[in-house]
């Protein structure tokens, strides 16, 4: 998953992308609320972190617009100030969650999987596609009950196209969403990780659909 961190502390937000993508994410940094909402216009984020205290406009400021704007995705606030008005605040402008600084990475990769979990309308940290199933905390697989192991971007790519199973995925947006600002993308880093997946789990699973993209198929209903 792809997310957005607004954070205008320099060593809190390094060190918050760092431990974010070591969770197995990929994170874009910006510095103020002007600039997260030029870039959630730009990409598609599975989940925004929002610093409420920014310079300039603020991050409940930056929050109503978002939601104004039709961003549907998970927005979690970070504050240094743990005061009920504010959490009240933030929930009713649209907020999925509130983190107080300082924080655990651990924590905060956690309350980012809820948020997600419950803006994509699932109840379980877990998803099952036929023999497939997919532990989304632990970033685990097992295919007819043996694990097999995944890298981090194989994973997200299989998350991705199981969560949206019955859609055609192109190869930009499966680059988008494992690649953030600055990194260097292969031409065919995408065609990679799929021939790896077919290879771990069955060249059955993953369709290529030709000169469009990638598509896992619904499971057969019982």
């Amino acid at each position: 998953m792809r997310l957005l961190l607004t954070e205008d502390d320099p060593q809190l937000g390094r060190a918050t992308q760092i431990g974010l993508e070591q969770n197995g994410y990929a994170v874009d940094w910006v510095l103020s609320a002007e600039h997260a909402l030029t870039a959630a216009r730009l990409h598609d984020y599975g989940c925004i972190l929002l610093d409420i205290g920014l310079p300039g406009q603020d991050g409940m400021q930056a929050l109503h617009l978002l939601r104004d704007s039709g961003y549907t995705g998970a927005v979690l606030m970070v504050t240094a100030r743990d005061q009920v008005p504010d959490r009240i605040a933030g929930l009713d402008a649209g907020a999925d969650d509130f983190l107080v600084k300082p924080f655990d990475l651990d924590e905060l990769a956690a309350r980012i999987r809820s948020a997600c979990r419950r803006a994509a309308g699932r109840v379980r940290e877990q998803l099952v596609h036929d023999d497939l199933v997919i532990d989304v905390a632990d970033r685990l697989v097992t295919k007819a009950g043996r694990q097999v192991a995944l890298t981090i971007k194989e994973f997200r790519i299989l998350l991705m196209m199981v969560e949206q199973a019955g859609r055609v995925l192109s190869r930009e947006q499966l680059e988008k969403n494992l690649y953030s600002w600055g990194d260097e993308v292969e031409s065919n880093a995408v065609q990679v990780h799929i021939h790896h997946l077919r290879k771990k789990l069955g060249r059955d699973l993953i369709r290529t659909v030709h000169a469009i993209g990638y598509c896992i198929d619904k499971p057969a209903a019982p």
